[in-house]
């Protein structure tokens, strides 16, 4: 193979597959892809040779995580870019993909950036290599948002519970799967059990695609972490118990007020540990943070296939008794199914927000911005890619 950009060393530690990487065979460049949805029975790479094959593996949850589908994106641009395609298309369609997850257009906008800027003093080749560094700079600045977000979450633990042992909560997959380095939340959680200090990592399943089950479960086994999975709805009683100190969950979009759209079944998590007096703790890189959303009700939440709900389909569950979407049907046929992506926390639920620039304790519109503003690794959000000083 030619050139390969693929998840730090680090990141990778806890994958036998990198989740994403660059590639450049004779037969021209793609974007190698670690199958989510095959996870953890099987580890299949999808070849992405085109636009419409990235946007259907992001589409399908074979890609997934704020983080990642921010790098993602810059690549398509990147590889719409080098393969000659056009490249204001491929903007449109994958900035759309997934309209909660605002790392996406982020991603997409700073290569496209990159590109128009080139197009317009050089040639067809040159603008490819500009999105192509473009795309490689926001994977870049992934890995170092992510060990900075550790090293502060970690921090953050330490003054909200002294003495360690900590009995973590964690919902949907927020590790190396989602992130070009080790994660969001699941990447303090792993800081503290480096650092001796997590007793017990509980994984909520997340249905119904079972992003706990499958993906941080498979993270954490790999890590040597002390885990259990548990069904969502069984968290309630484990606050009951006292058995939880904190929950910790990533975000796919931060509104201005600093509302927080994460997988649903997060708010949920955030009014229990309201009532338990538990830190409910968000951790997500400031290319999250989406300014021009003012407050949690502007957020557009993504509604996802009935199918999901009323059938129930894995890769290594196939054959006899596969319904009409692929699956096999748990309710009856032609039943109605409610599946929002996402639901949306409000900021006086949320204890604290942790960044690569620092952490958001109380969180407010006012304190939020400012910690965007001020933090030097932040991205210019006109996408030109300059520096935030």
């Amino acid at each position: 193979m030619g050139d390969q950009h693929e998840v730090s060393e680090k990141g990778a530690g806890a994958l036998t597959i990198p989740s994403l990487r660059w590639e450049e065979p004779p037969e021209g460049p793609v974007l190698v892809l670690l199958d989510q949805t095959r996870l953890p029975a099987e580890e299949v790479e999808l070849v992405c040779t085109d636009v419409p094959a990235l946007v259907q593996a992001i589409r399908t949850l074979a890609v997934r995580g704020a983080p990642l589908l921010g790098i993602a994106g810059a690549y398509g641009v990147a590889l719409a870019a080098a393969r000659g395609f056009d490249v204001e298309e491929a903007v449109e369609v994958l900035a759309q993909a997934r309209p909660t997850a605002v790392n996406l257009a982020y991603g997409v906008r700073r290569a496209a950036a990159a590109y128009r800027a080139a197009a317009a003093d050089g040639s067809g080749a040159q603008a490819a290599a500009a999105a192509l560094a473009e795309a490689r700079a926001v994977h870049d600045e992934d890995i170092e948002a992510s060990a900075r977000m550790a090293e502060h979450g970690l921090g953050l633990l330490g003054e909200l519970l002294p003495g360690g042992g900590h009995r973590i909560l964690t919902h949907c997959n927020t590790g190396a799967l989602v992130s070009g380095g080790e994660g969001t939340a699941l990447a303090v959680a792993l800081a503290a059990h480096r650092a001796g200090e997590l007793r017990r990592l509980w994984v909520d399943e997340t249905r119904p695609l079972l992003q706990g089950a499958r993906l941080t479960a498979y993270e954490a086994a790999r890590a040597g972490m002390a885990y259990t999975v548990l069904s969502d709805g069984a968290a309630g009683s484990l606050f009951a118990a006292g058995e939880v100190d904190a929950v910790l969950i990533g975000a796919d979009r931060i509104a201005a007020d600093g509302s927080v759209a994460n997988k649903v079944g997060s708010y949920p998590l955030a009014v229990l540990a309201r009532y338990h007096h538990v830190p409910f703790v968000v951790v997500a890189p400031i290319s999250t943070v989406d300014p021009d959303t003012a407050e949690g009700a502007d957020i557009e939440v993504e509604q996802r296939p009935a199918q999901e709900v009323t059938e129930f389909s894995l890769p290594s569950v196939q054959g006899a008794g596969a319904g009409p979407g692929g699956g096999i049907p748990v309710a009856p046929l032609g039943a109605q199914a409610y599946n929002p992506a996402f639901d949306v926390t409000p900021p006086e639920l949320v204890t604290a927000i942790v960044t690569e620039a620092g952490v958001v304790s109380p969180v407010t519109p006012e304190r939020l911005a400012e910690v965007c503003s001020t933090s030097r690794w932040s991205k210019s959000r006109s996408g030109n890619g300059m520096m935030a000083e």
